[in-house]
């Protein structure tokens, strides 16, 4: 059930009521594709179609703490890897944007490594993990509310963080090798890079990660040659050496 409406003086003198709402577009990686965990609504509006986990803000909460609680509700994660990153990506307040009256939602991004399998609960249908591929084209699903621009914005914003920030860590486990993280970068950009000028940007990039000074077990039956170096990650946030996107032609 929808809280009560909050009420707030308009400059005109008019009195504007609205609902408080909390939306979080959870990215990660699954078999070498970036994915977003979203929930099939089960009741209306847009019973049916898929929508990015939250809800309504209670009037004593936070709104990072109100998204924690929707996708804990929704989905059964109650709680997300240490290393996730979580920022808040917009607020969205277009008029008519709900059929059930003026709502303003705050959107949340959160990046994280594999997560575990989820499970539909509270008001949801089901809930899974979809690669953003999936989510365009005549065969895509239909998205509830403004979702899909929701989405679109986080996808940009992680692509984005990519280049200037060390948020692909947000989507690796400790220990890891340059392979494993290239692969987020190349799951997230939607590009192929080469390996060698990937590595020695990464080295060149002060903070960025630390070798463990050993190397990653050698699966049994796979190919030969040196075993990977195994690495951490490093103290930065902020890259001093940008790693630009390559642009698509």
């Amino acid at each position: 059930m929808a809280p009560k409406p909050q009420t707030a003086e308009a400059g005109t003198g008019l009195r504007l009521h609205f609902a408080l709402t909390v939306d979080i577009v959870l990215l990660t990686v699954r078999q070498g594709r970036l994915s977003v965990l979203l929930v099939e609504r089960g009741r209306g509006p847009y019973a049916g179609d898929w929508a990015l986990p939250g809800g309504f803000v209670e009037a004593d909460e936070d709104t990072e703490a109100a998204a924690m609680r929707e996708l804990a509700e929704e989905t059964g994660l109650a709680q997300l890897p240490e290393s996730t990153h979580l920022e808040q990506l917009r607020t969205y307040g277009r008029p008519g944007r709900d059929p059930r009256g003026r709502t303003v939602s705050v959107a949340y991004l959160g990046l994280a490594p594999e997560l575990p399998s989820v499970v539909a609960g509270d008001d949801a249908a089901d809930a899974r993990f979809w690669p953003i591929e999936d989510l365009v084209g005549d065969e895509s699903p239909r998205m509830a509310f403004d979702h899909d621009e929701i989405l679109r914005d986080g996808v940009e914003r992680a692509r984005s963080k990519l280049e200037y920030t060390s948020c692909a860590l947000a989507f690796v486990q400790e220990p890891f090798t340059f392979a494993d993280l290239r692969r987020v970068y190349e799951a997230v950009w939607g590009v192929q890079l080469d390996h060698s000028n990937f590595r020695k940007k990464v080295l060149d990039t002060e903070g960025f990660v630390e070798s463990l000074g050993r190397e990653a077990p050698r699966a049994k039956g796979g190919p030969g040659g040196r075993p990977a170096d195994l690495y951490r990650r490093g103290h930065a946030f902020w890259l001093e050496r940008a790693i630009i996107r390559p642009r698509m032609a």
